[in-house]
């Protein structure tokens, strides 16, 4: 369920009387997606997204997230782009949410993952990192090193109700981390969340990148980290270095990656399934039952963590 604010037709019809786009033709809400509230607006002209920002996103950040996507759209990066209304502004009000309406991709998400879906993943992010040069606004990634430790201290009294031992091994890992985390790689915008649901194919070609709303400032190998996550574990949690070596293949056609950056994977990767994990399990043991959302299983991302603890260094990742 992703849709947490319902929309009246005289409420959406005020809101599309400050935009150029055409009469309202339907207006249904869509069912992917956890954090805010989407639908998919048909009008006269074409078809697009409606999204109404909830409570988790921080309003400072929506100039960030929309500019961004303008400036990727306008360097070749398939993204959504913003609709501007009249008076020039892509965010405003609808329902006592901030709101905004973007172009419509079209495509699919894979439901399973193939070896074939990762070079494609691995150029397209490689194009992004490229294209979010010059981007002015800037986010800080409040979900990297120095946001882990307060999600760990909101979890460990009861992680162990989870697997046993889970607090005092996370613990271990996060002083580690902490101690160990590069500052030194080259950094830039990322996705920070390009998971498979937030890329889309149309038949055999990558249509789309969706879903921005993680997107800061950060290390771009640990983007590269996050999606070997992502993209390259099967469901027995085993780790497939055949899509591994695809996807950073991919990358590295169109930014090869630098030695620092290369030998600093291992700890990036680890890293990327800590900050998963620790999501997972404070939203495990918080999450009210019979809430909206659905828990997500921390457990899958320990296993990534202790696989990328336990590799000798990057060529386990196909390189």
């Amino acid at each position: 369920m992703a849709v947490y604010t319902e929309v009246t037709d005289d409420q959406l019809d005020a809101f599309l009387a400050e935009y150029d786009i055409g009469e309202p033709q339907s207006c249904k809400g869509i069912a992917e997606g956890v954090e805010n509230s989407n639908y998919l607006l048909v009008t006269s002209r074409a078809t697009y997204i409606l999204t109404l920002y909830e409570k988790r996103v921080d309003p400072r950040d929506l100039p960030f997230f929309l500019g961004l996507m303008d400036h990727l759209a306008a360097r070749g990066i398939p993204c959504p782009t913003p609709v501007h209304g009249r008076d020039g502004n892509a965010l405003r009000t609808l329902a006592e949410r901030p709101a905004a309406i973007t172009t419509f991709l079209p495509g699919l998400w894979p439901r399973r993952i193939l070896v074939d879906h990762c070079a494609p993943v691995g150029e397209a992010l490689a194009r992004l990192h490229l294209a979010g040069d010059g981007f002015k606004l800037t986010r800080p990634n409040a979900l990297s090193v120095a946001g882990w430790r307060p999600l760990f201290d909101g979890s460990k009294d009861r992680a162990d109700e989870v697997a046993p031992g889970l607090a005092n091994e996370l613990a271990a890992d996060l002083a580690a981390f902490e101690r160990d985390w590069p500052c030194d790689l080259p950094a830039g915008v990322i996705h920070a969340d390009l998971f498979q649901d937030n890329v889309f194919f149309l038949h055999d070609r990558l249509s789309g990148l969706i879903d921005f709303y993680f997107a800061c400032n950060d290390l771009l190998a640990y983007d590269v980290a996050v999606c070997l996550n992502a993209w390259c574990f099967e469901a027995d949690r085993s780790f497939n270095v055949t899509k591994a070596r695809a996807l950073v293949g991919g990358y590295q056609r169109v930014r090869p990656l630098t030695a620092a950056e290369r030998d600093a994977l291992p700890l990036l990767a680890s890293g990327a399934a800590m900050r998963f994990l620790l999501t997972r399990l404070y939203d495990w043991l918080h999450t009210p039952p019979g809430a909206l959302v659905k828990r997500k299983d921390p457990l899958e991302y320990l296993a990534r963590l202790r696989f990328h603890r336990g590799v000798g260094g990057a060529d386990a990742y196909g390189l």
